[in-house]
């Protein structure tokens, strides 16, 4: 196998891991994998396979956000909560290493939301809420991840 094929695979593995570790743009990077691959082939089965790995990514990118941000409405949970939430999060990330980022979010959403409600119940059912639409935003954009590297590789097969 030569480089066209393994940089792509080794891009697309970093992407995937990317969309669970902050910092990677790890669904960009996918299809920009797609994309070296295909200007490197340069075949029209390539560009091909880049066009629909170019429609999943769009697809996956609207879903990602549309998807739980209407959870979020249902569950009241305000879009300024997840911002301080988020910046707690990259607080976290210095204070405690490997965990911090996840532990500084959800902690950051439940203060938020208990100044806002007043209630220790209320503020957990939006922090509960909340981190299922992120963990839902992850999976919808791991799973467009995989469909675009299910693509590539029936085009590499395809090409080879």
């Amino acid at each position: 196998m030569t480089a066209s094929v393994w940089i792509p695979a080794i891009l697309i593995v970093i992407g995937m891991a990317g969309i669970v570790v902050p910092g990677v743009p790890g669904l960009l990077l996918v299809v920009a994998a797609v994309l070296f691959w295909a200007w490197d082939t340069g075949t029209a089965l390539g560009w091909a396979v880049f066009a629909v790995a170019a429609l999943m990514w769009g697809a996956g990118v609207v879903l990602r956000y549309a998807v739980p941000e209407r959870r979020l409405r249902a569950a009241g949970v305000r879009r300024s909560t997840l911002v301080l939430a988020a910046l707690l999060g990259v607080v976290g990330f210095f204070v405690v290493p490997v965990v911090g980022a996840a532990l500084g979010f959800v902690l950051g959403i439940y203060l938020v939301e208990l100044g806002h409600s007043r209630s220790k119940a209320e503020s957990w059912a939006s922090t509960r809420s909340a981190v299922a639409a992120v963990v839902t935003s992850m999976g919808i954009e791991l799973a467009t991840a995989v469909a675009i590297a299910l693509t590539w590789v029936v085009g590499v097969l395809l090409t080879g």
